[in-house]
């Protein structure tokens, strides 16, 4: 499985701190996948979109995770953003995380982060915080196989698999 990550962070951006959130995703998401490509991005939308179109159409991930710009602040435009370039929508996926969050804080019902499906790429907005994205993932990390293969074209019915 290849996996996309995009930073989506002005600091991070110009270099005034580190993409903590990224590298993590990177870590947590090794065991079930084969490559990572990453992209870092300032919090505007026409860059968000530029980059989640190159991981999905020309990188050919086929997850993308976006970290950070998910919340109320005026420059938080990255559910805009993938709204903009997906195909298909998949809130099942931002409502579980959402779920899983408010048992941990009521913040969590701040999140705009959405997920949907361009072409063969799932693409899921994760929060900016290390720590929400390690519990995101924990919700996120065991139904990717499935959606991969249901994506691919792959399709499980009565018990077979179906080819493409």
């Amino acid at each position: 499985m290849k996996i996309g990550i995009l930073c989506v962070s002005d600091r991070c951006s110009r270099g005034a701190c580190e993409d903590r959130s990224g590298a993590l995703i990177r870590e947590i998401v090794a065991s079930v996948s084969t490559q990572t490509d990453y992209l870092l991005v300032p919090d505007e939308k026409d860059e968000i979109q530029t980059a989640l179109i190159k991981l999905a159409d020309q990188a050919h991930c086929d997850v993308v995770f976006t970290t950070g710009g998910t919340g109320f602040a005026p420059r938080d435009v990255t559910p805009e953003a993938t709204l903009a370039v997906i195909d298909r929508a998949a809130p099942g996926i931002s409502e579980a995380i959402r779920a899983k969050s408010l048992l941990i804080t009521p913040h969590a019902m701040l999140s705009r982060a959405v997920s949907g499906i361009r072409s063969k790429t799932l693409i899921v907005n994760l929060p900016g915080s290390p720590k929400a994205v390690r519990e995101s993932l924990e919700i996120v990390l065991p139904i990717l196989p499935h959606a991969v293969e249901t994506l691919s074209g792959i399709t499980i019915n009565c018990g077979g698999s179906y080819g493409k």
